[in-house]
């Protein structure tokens, strides 16, 4: 996409020279095998994040040479020399399963941005792996295209999330049995910051390895460095301790920004975590048409295991299961303490981001919880949807009732972005997704889906900066 509007640029987002540092070869005789990517029989490109590329000084790329390395995925200079498929185990739907890695993905290339961060190119449906099992190692054009809308919005309501890199069609004829079939293909690359996995931890606890735990756990510290434990944490100079932390402050930060903007991830298995606590690999994804702590994502989750109001539960499990692995390492009491923490952080982070996303200034936790509370009263109440209250009462305007009187004395944030005044409010509900996906697959027309992304991302500038935990990310 070129011509897009370039909202402000943040600090680790300001356009950057390609550096690259695939430090990810130190670890990869043990932590990933070297693969191919397919051999697609067309390479067709759909979409291209140049605001993603500028921080990594890759938007420069003509189109021929961006279907080189994300198509036909040429080397890019000074980087991994092949493809890796990383190795993990993992928690699915909380059974474990050691049958598992990147069976249609691939860790592709590690470089810096602006600020210092290391970010990969990790992709989905590009071929098979030796952990493909019985699966075709491909993706479909429509989950291609609902990845994109989905990091897009996630990103522009104040998630730390991946980003959808890049989308090449394929030319291949895809079989599935949850959507109509034969469907497009397509392989697409994300940016995130690490791909290092709770499950990959589990593998390695699995195999008693010892050794290159405490490999991995220095990598993770080093490459994803973030604050101290707190001063009263026991064991908070050990080096599991101090990651175990950091993890639990992430996974609550990220529980808290899932369930502010309205979004239900449908999937949240060990696999699915990663340890820096940005939110990726987009699946059976909903956001919430009502304010409903019941809803679910996925068709296949019967039970509502994931359900809207159970993702702070499954994220505080999977810090458990990250502190099993720990153990390894570690004694459990430090674990625990670690553990301890997440209830009150995640409190925290639900109160800052709340106070965010209505566009008030914040007066402490104690008191931000009442409006908190007053405001998912009132969406049960009215049944609004989420968007559509956020953007009501935008500032403290039009509230009433018990939320009138939370916000009696809360100052708006200072915001003249027009947005807020124009009356049309941006969500991502289901009907709006297949009506966009409609008009590529019948009319090969993808004028809508631009549209949106602009929308979306105009939307992310009217909420600026959102706010952040300490750990998810320290200058290196």
């Amino acid at each position: 996409m070129r011509g897009e509007p370039q909202p402000a640029l943040s600090k680790i987002d300001r356009a950057a020279e390609y550096r690259p540092d695939p430090a990810i070869l130190e670890l990869a005789d043990w932590l990933g095998d070297a693969v191919a990517p397919a051999d697609f029989p067309q390479t067709l490109l759909r979409f291209r994040n140049d605001r993603a590329a500028a921080t990594i000084g890759l938007a420069s790329l003509s189109d021929e040479q961006w279907l080189g390395h994300f198509g036909r995925f040429e080397p890019l200079a000074e980087n991994l020399p092949h493809p890796l498929a990383l190795k993990y185990h993992g928690h699915q739907f909380r059974v474990y399963n050691p049958e598992i890695g990147d069976g249609r993905g691939f860790l592709f290339a590690q470089m810096r941005d602006g600020a210092g961060r290391l970010l990969d190119l990790g992709t989905k449906g590009s071929g098979t792996t030796p952990y493909s099992r019985t699966a075709d190692g491909r993706l479909t054009l429509k989950g291609a295209v609902r990845e994109i809308l989905a990091t897009e919005m996630l990103e522009a309501l104040g998630v730390y999330t991946s980003k959808t890199f890049s989308v090449i069609e394929t030319g291949e004829e895809l079989e599935r049995n949850d959507e109509p079939s034969p469907t497009r293909s397509a392989v697409m690359t994300r940016l995130s910051h690490g791909h290092i996995r709770i499950g990959t931890f589990q593998r390695l606890l699995a195999l008693e390895d010892r050794e290159h735990m405490e490999a991995l756990v220095a990598y993770c510290l080093t490459q994803f460095p973030g604050p101290p434990p707190p001063p009263d944490a026991p064991g908070r100079d050990e080096p599991a301790v101090i990651l175990m932390h950091q993890v639990v402050e992430r996974l609550a930060d990220l529980a808290a920004s899932w369930m502010v903007a309205g979004f239900v991830h449908g999937v949240l298995n060990t696999d699915n975590m990663n340890v820096t606590g940005e939110s990726f690999d987009y699946g059976p994804w909903r956001f919430l048409p009502a304010w409903n702590p019941g809803f679910t994502a996925a068709y296949f989750d019967q039970a509502g295991l994931y359900a809207f109001g159970r993702q702070p539960e499954a994220l505080h499990w999977n810090c458990g299961q990250f502190a099993v692995a720990m153990r390894l390492l570690v004694d459990a009491e430090p674990l625990l303490a670690a553990m301890n923490r997440f209830g009150e952080l995640y409190m925290a982070a639900i109160s800052r981001r709340w106070c965010w996303r209505l566009g008030v200034e914040t007066k402490g936790d104690a008191r931000d919880t009442q409006i908190v509370s007053a405001s998912e009263k009132a969406m049960r109440e009215s049944q609004a949807q989420p968007d559509e209250f956020f953007y009501r009462h935008r500032g403290g305007r039009a509230a009433n009732g018990e939320l009138a009187e939370a916000l009696a004395d809360y100052a708006p944030v200072a915001c003249d972005h027009p947005y807020w005044s124009e009356g049309a409010v941006e969500s991502m509900l289901i009907d709006e997704v297949d009506t966009l996906w409609s008009a590529i697959d019948q009319r090969d027309d993808w004028a809508p889906l631009h549209d949106k992304i602009e929308r979306i991302r105009r939307l992310g500038a009217a909420h600026g900066a959102p706010p952040t935990a300490p750990a998810i990310f320290s200058e290196s």
